[in-house]
């Protein structure tokens, strides 16, 4: 009985401690990111986060079929730019069959150097220009396994 008690507290002991290595984790990844600029004049796309590490950012907003534009059928043509103004990546997202008054949330995880702003466009086209690739988003589940499975052949 006295082997169960001690096997249950270090289990016990070992599952804080990844709770509060990944709270610790969370935290300080999130704290690197700073706000980033936007250098442009369309009203109908709301961005409520654009932040950028010295690698990588995020931008979240919503899109809203309004008035000015009928934008369903169209692309968003984001633009990132460093403090030099040198152009360092472009980024589309087509826009879904929207009714009037229609919001859509889209979400841009991107890897790029130096970011200090950006600019958005519509465009009735999507060029046949590179673009930069989205991050993944997450793990599936089989990268995972197989992560743990090579983390646990390090460790042993």
């Amino acid at each position: 009985m006295e082997r169960v008690k001690t096997l249950l507290m270090y289990a016990s002991w070992v599952i804080l401690f990844i709770i509060f290595s990944d709270f610790l984790i969370n935290v300080g990844l999130n704290s690197t990111y700073k706000p980033i600029e936007r250098k442009d004049n369309v009203s109908q796309v709301n961005v409520y986060q654009a932040e950028a590490t010295l690698v990588n950012g995020r931008i979240r907003g919503l899109i809203t079929n309004s008035q000015p534009e009928d934008l369903s059928g169209k692309y968003l043509e984001f633009d990132f730019y460093s403090k030099r103004d040198v152009f360092l990546g472009r980024k589309f997202i087509d826009i879904n069959q929207l009714q009037e008054n229609e919001t859509q949330n889209f979400e841009i995880l991107f890897k790029l150097k130096d970011v200090n702003y950006y600019t958005v466009s519509v465009l009735d086209e999507k060029p046949d220009e590179e673009e930069i690739e989205i991050l993944p988003e997450g793990w599936t589940t089989s990268e995972v396994v197989i992560a743990t499975a090579l983390t646990l052949l390090i460790f042993w």
